[in-house]
């Protein structure tokens, strides 16, 4: 675990320190572009902010690499090339549309591209497990697919939900941490060797994610770009391909005395890529919802639009950050409970557990006006919009609460004053 941390938070450091230097270099190299009907921010935001990540990625693999235990994964398993070498087109693709853009189909051409390369370089579904069968093996050419098509989706979910300061980069720093869970317990807790590179791949993201949000939250000061989103969705998917069909069941079943504790203990697997597919439900059901929706309006797929999920809730009525908070919540409660759901024991003890919590957030996420207050001996350690004294300050500007339109024409109105030396300019 010690040689894990270390390199979660080498990775952490590296990308957080260069992110700053980043943020300059993208303005200099005017990848800033001007804000769009569909975008939420209100000013030209530099991005390519996955070049810091690519860099925390490669601090990260450079310090596994001269660690005692981590460092045999560089000789046993050729998944860390393979992540290299498809990570390093995926993030070259991305800064090149962050800069100039590249055409929806040219990106999702080289997507396939980035995804084949690792499938040449080893990693592919080798086999299935399947409930009370054991792992059923698929033809080379069904894991190419397979594997391929993962790596499309994820990467295309990831990228669908940076939407909004922070929510991408939060959301898969949520379902790596719970893909590291499970898959250290595989590791260490049943001594099944092949889930070690999902741990260490697992522990890279988290390390790039939370690196990386601190310049992202809002207000931004800073995009990941399809440089890093996309990067993310392929880490995210080759984490799931390392482990899914390496898992023998008969290895588990030897230590628990019992085909049923098995299958329980395996659920998240069992499903071909049930895990790493329900550690971002939320954003793979944006997607299908978008494509749908797009479609059914005669539009096409990668026709952007503001109607996703995040989007919605602002609509509702929820702030920037409260709507982040609510994506963070139930993306959270889904990951997690899977992963909970794999230990033995706790079945009626979860099920009230996740219970009560989708309860909490139906209701928050029901109260979009609802803004607390923080008790008087805390007030100075809280955002100000927390604080009693801002309340008057925070509705006074009724500006924030108008329409675009009636902004517009007040400014055209101007106030009496200006009106009256209007009038007196005329008559003069």
């Amino acid at each position: 675990m010690r040689e894990y941390l270390l390199v979660l938070f080498v990775t952490a450091a590296v990308t957080y320190l260069l992110t700053g230097p980043v943020r300059k270099f993208a303005i200099v190299a005017g990848a800033m572009p001007p804000v769009r009907a569909r975008d939420v921010h209100r000013e030209p935001t530099p991005r390519l902010g996955g070049i810091a990540m690519f860099g925390g990625l490669c601090a990260g693999l450079a310090v596994a690499s001269q660690l005692t235990h981590l460092g045999n994964l560089f000789i046993q398993s050729a998944d860390i090339r393979a992540l290299l070498a498809g990570a390093g087109i995926m993030w070259l693709l991305g800064v090149l549309d962050d800069k100039w853009g590249v055409d929806a189909l040219v990106k999702l051409g080289g997507q396939m591209i980035a995804a084949g390369v690792m499938v040449w370089q080893g990693v592919t579904v080798i086999s299935i497990p399947v409930p009370g069968v054991g792992p059923v093996s698929v033809t080379p050419t069904m894991g190419m697919v397979i594997s391929v098509t993962l790596v499309v989706v994820m990467v295309n979910a990831v990228n669908f939900i940076d939407g909004l300061d922070g929510l991408a980069g939060g959301m898969v720093c949520i379902a790596a941490m719970a893909f590291f869970l499970y898959s250290y317990r595989l590791w260490y807790g049943y001594g099944i060797n092949d889930a070690a590179p999902a741990v260490l791949f697992s522990a890279l993201l988290i390390g790039m994610c939370l690196g990386f949000l601190p310049h992202n939250l809002h207000p931004a000061r800073i995009f990941m770009g399809d440089s890093g989103s996309m990067m993310l969705g392929l880490m995210l998917a080759v984490s799931a391909i390392s482990i899914t069909g390496r898992v023998d069941p008969d290895l588990i079943t030897d230590q628990t005395g019992s085909q049923t504790a098995t299958v329980h203990e395996l659920v998240p697997i069992y499903i071909p890529l049930l895990l790493p597919l329900t550690v971002i439900a939320l954003p793979l059901a944006d997607l299908l919802l978008a494509v749908v929706r797009r479609t059914w309006a005669g539009k096409s797929p990668f026709a952007a639009d503001k109607q996703h999920l995040h989007h919605r809730l602002l609509e509702v009525g929820h702030s920037h950050s409260r709507a982040v908070l609510i994506m963070y919540f139930w993306a959270a409660l889904i990951a997690f409970g899977t992963v909970a759901f794999s230990v033995p024991g706790r079945g009626r003890t979860l099920v009230l557990g996740l219970a009560g919590l989708c309860l909490l957030g139906i209701v928050v996420l029901m109260m979009p006006r609802f803004r607390p207050r923080a008790p008087h001996a805390v007030q100075a350690f809280v955002p100000p919009r927390y604080r009693k004294e801002s309340v008057t300050a925070a509705d006074a500007p009724a500006m924030a609460e108008l329409s675009a339109d009636d902004k517009e024409l007040l400014v055209r109105l101007g106030t009496g004053a200006t009106a009256v030396g209007g009038r007196s300019d005329s008559q003069g």
